[in-house]
């Protein structure tokens, strides 16, 4: 017995199918909402893609934007099924297309929601990336004349100048890494060369920062140059004053301006799941259409009643079918594996 019969007539019929005609549409338009998303979170995460340490964290923007595609396609295809589906010379034309409708919705409602839970993900995956890829950036930062990381030194620059930042944790990150070339190293000159002969990786270590940590607010000039020196600089105590370069790390920074755009994957989630509800709507709309379309008496005389249903059977039957579908497909498989298995033997 079919699942959550309803009686339609006419004029049933023609409301239903004007709903899902608008239905579809409205999927459609929150469809161009996720790839406007999408383009912009790959936008935001290519301008940093220096500091980032992998490519993985654009797996979410590029299947936000394939998704976004598919389910304008999918809905607008859908919008014209319903506004042909009262014409029966188009219906019967259309009929065909049914089934391979239905499974490419199914599909995109699997991944819409897969696409609402690495909209989560993404977060810890942006934050991880940070932290790696800074710390590379930090360790490349002298490589000035190397090819592929000629331009490293002016992203962090301005990385942290534009969020007032210094280093990857702190401003210490850069006292345990040589960040001058050899280039610029004068080695005949003997303070230069003891400090590198007194480090056991023979890199040049000093309690020093780039210019880009300096903070322009403060009314000292800056002191970037024997941080931890009180006696190089006048009246001045690392320990109690408060210094004139960022203090904060650039990972926290720049994270935290990612964590703002963080808001839009709110949205991100919130369209998703818009989008969901509505592609389901317009499944169960779809298939109460096409059911009473197909048992009308008299598909010649429009007027006459008919049924629709969600399922041609009960839930638990309609479950067993598909359970045993899946048995006898994976059977076949095995009896083919096996059939081929003597062939290759002889």
């Amino acid at each position: 017995m079919p699942f959550m019969v309803v009686k339609f007539d006419l004029q049933k019929r023609v409301r239903l199918a004007q709903g899902l005609w608008m239905l579809y549409w409205t999927s459609v338009l929150a469809g161009i909402v996720l790839f406007s998303l999408g383009i912009f979170f790959k936008i935001e995460l290519r301008k940093r893609s220096e500091i980032m340490n992998n490519s993985e964290s654009h797996l979410v923007p590029n299947l936000l934007i394939v998704l976004s595609l598919v389910a304008c396609g999918i809905n607008a295809f859908g919008g014209k099924m319903c506004h042909d589906s009262l014409d029966p010379q188009k219906f019967t034309k259309m009929k065909p297309a049914l089934k391979p409708f239905f499974a490419l919705s199914c599909s995109l409602v699997a991944l819409l929601l897969l696409q609402v839970l690495l909209c989560v993900l993404m977060q810890f995956s942006v934050y991880l990336t940070l932290a790696e890829g800074l710390q590379f950036a930090l360790r490349f930062y002298k490589d000035t004349d190397t090819p592929g990381r000629c331009y490293m030194k002016r992203t962090l620059d301005m990385t942290q100048i534009e969020f007032r930042c210094c280093g990857n944790n702190n401003f210490r990150d850069w006292f345990e890494l040589q960040w001058i070339s050899n280039r610029y190293l004068d080695m005949s000159n003997d303070l230069v060369k003891d400090r590198v002969l007194s480090n056991v990786e023979g890199k040049y270590l000093m309690d020093s920062v780039p210019f880009s940590c300096c903070n322009p607010g403060s009314p000292r000039p800056c002191i970037q140059h024997h941080l931890t020196n009180n006696t190089a600089h006048y009246d001045y105590d690392h320990r109690t004053e408060e210094l004139n370069i960022w203090t904060r790390g650039c990972r926290e920074a720049v994270f935290s301006y990612y964590s703002s755009i963080m808001t839009s994957i709110g949205l991100c989630d919130s369209v998703c799941l818009c989008v969901f509800v509505c592609q389901t709507a317009d499944m169960a709309g779809l298939k109460y259409l096409s059911t009473a379309l197909e048992t009308m008496a008299d598909p010649e005389n429009p007027e006459c009643e008919s049924e629709g249903w969600l399922l041609e059977k009960g839930v638990k039957e309609t479950l067993g079918d598909m359970i045993g579908k899946l048995k006898t497909l994976g059977r076949a498989n095995q009896v083919e594996e096996g059939g081929d298995a003597p062939e290759a033997t002889t």
